[in-house]
Formats: structure tokens, C-alpha cells, sequence
């Protein structure tokens, strides 16, 4: 990887599925970029239980969730930081000083695997938080600083952005009123459909409300109509 992560978010957009996203992020010259001894990305299920982990700098990665697992979330405060404020974070603007030592997810964890500095940065869908993408760093390596969660920011706008779209379904319609529509009009005309509000589709699909509205002003006009639900109704069969 260049001194840009402009590569990584190129492949997360050419992506055909989700273990091409994941084996993106696995690759050595992203752990290099970060300084990382080992990162990874575990993705949830609607109860925020792990559904994958992948893991890069590990070997046992079976023992490595089992001990993970043994640490209950309110025990982790990274976590918890990242699941309230949909941002990423890293041990020090998390804890006082001294407090990452102290804490039972380093001394229970952390500390078996040298883990002296951890970034997390958010993976959300729906409104909601789906995964998480972290970074450590071992002993002796400087902690995280803001230019690395700028950079930590950045991966999580895409890598939320790809598996959105990713796990939206596919529109195939030989509909002239499906045709008249790009790609991204689709994705949010199905999330009006669904009773998404114009802030819940700019946080699941990335972009602001403003954007949201004014491509729901086009789809009102290429279709001729003046309001969602007439929308809705026009493009029933086409959208859920």
C-alpha cells in the first residue's frame, strides 16, 4: 500500500462479495500502514454477538475468540465507546491515564497478546453497528494518535458504504420505470420503501440527508410524482 489508502477503497468498491472486503483488509500492507502487530474485522449479528471474525497476526484464531469471548462487553470500554458514538476510538481518549493496564479487557486479554495500544473504528448498517475493524500494536510502538483515526474514520465511511451495498438486494426489473432509475436512486427509493426516514438512509448508504433528499426530488420527477408514498406505489414490484 501507498502512503494513501485510496488503493484499499478502490478494491472495497469493486468488491463482488463480503469475503472479498474482508481478505482486502487482510492483507499485510494494511497492518503495515496502521504499525499493527495484528488486526482484524468481526462482523454481528442483531444481537451484537460475534457472526465472523477474521483475524491477521494470530495463529490460533479459535483460541483467540474463545478468550476474547471470555471478557463480557461491559468490560470492554473501546467497545462500548465505539457502540454509543458510532466513531472510533483508541485506548487513551477512552481511559485515564493508566487506565488501559488497569482494565480487565487488557489484563484478561489484551496483555496475553502483547496488546499495549488498540484502535477500533465502527462498521454500521441500518443505523445500527454491524461490525468493527481494530488495530494493536505492540510494546514499545507509540499509542494511536488523532491522524490515525482520521485515517481509522475513513476505512470505516467506505468499508459501511461497501457492505451496505453489499446486502442491500438487488433490483432486476425489466421495468422502463426501474430503468429510468441509477443504481443509487434504487438503493434509496427500496429504503423509503422500507420506512427508512431521509437521516436513516444518509447514515446506512453514507451520505448526508441533504444528499438523500435531493436525489428523492429527481426520483419525484423522473417518475411524476410529488410525494413517497406515491412513489412507492409507482415502483411497487420494483421495490419491497
Amino acid at each position: 500500500m501507498s502512503n494513501s489508502l485510496y488503493d484499499l477503497f478502490q478494491t472495497f468498491s469493486s468488491a463482488n462479495d463480503e469475503n472479498e472486503v474482508k481478505s482486502s483488509l487482510m492483507d499485510k500492507s494494511v497492518g503495515e500502514y496502521f504499525g499493527a502487530q495484528d488486526w482484524g474485522i468481526n462482523l454481528y449479528d442483531s444481537q451484537l454477538d460475534l457472526a465472523s471474525v477474521d483475524v491477521c497476526g494470530i495463529k490460533n484464531v479459535d483460541l483467540f475468540v474463545e478468550r476474547f469471548q471470555k471478557v463480557r462487553r461491559d468490560n470492554n470500554p473501546l467497545f462500548s465507546y465505539v457502540l454509543k458514538h458510532h466513531a472510533p476510538a483508541h485506548e487513551e481518549m477512552v481511559l485515564p491515564s493508566g487506565g488501559w493496564k488497569q482494565s480487565k479487557i487488557y489484563q484478561n486479554f489484551c496483555a496475553y497478546y502483547n496488546h499495549e495500544h488498540i484502535a477500533i473504528a465502527p462498521i454500521v448498517g441500518e443505523g445500527d453497528l454491524v461490525g468493527a475493524i481494530y488495530f494493536a500494536r505492540v510494546e514499545n510502538i507509540p499509542a494511536f494518535n488523532n491522524q490515525d483515526l482520521a485515517n481509522l474514520s475513513a476505512i470505516s465511511a467506505h468499508l459501511s458504504a461497501t457492505l451496505a451495498k453489499l446486502r442491500t438486494p438487488s433490483t432486476s426489473s425489466n421495468s422502463p420505470l426501474a430503468n429510468c432509475l441509477t443504481t443509487r436512486e434504487l438503493q434509496i427509493a427500496e429504503l423509503v420503501a422500507q420506512g427508512l426516514t431521509n437521516a436513516e438512509i444518509g447514515i446506512q448508504l453514507w451520505i448526508s440527508k441533504n444528499t438523500v433528499k435531493q436525489t428523492l426530488k429527481n426520483i419525484f420527477r423522473k417518475l411524476d410524482v410529488s410525494a413517497r408514498a406515491q412513489m412507492v406505489a409507482k415502483l411497487r414490484g420494483i421495490v419491497r
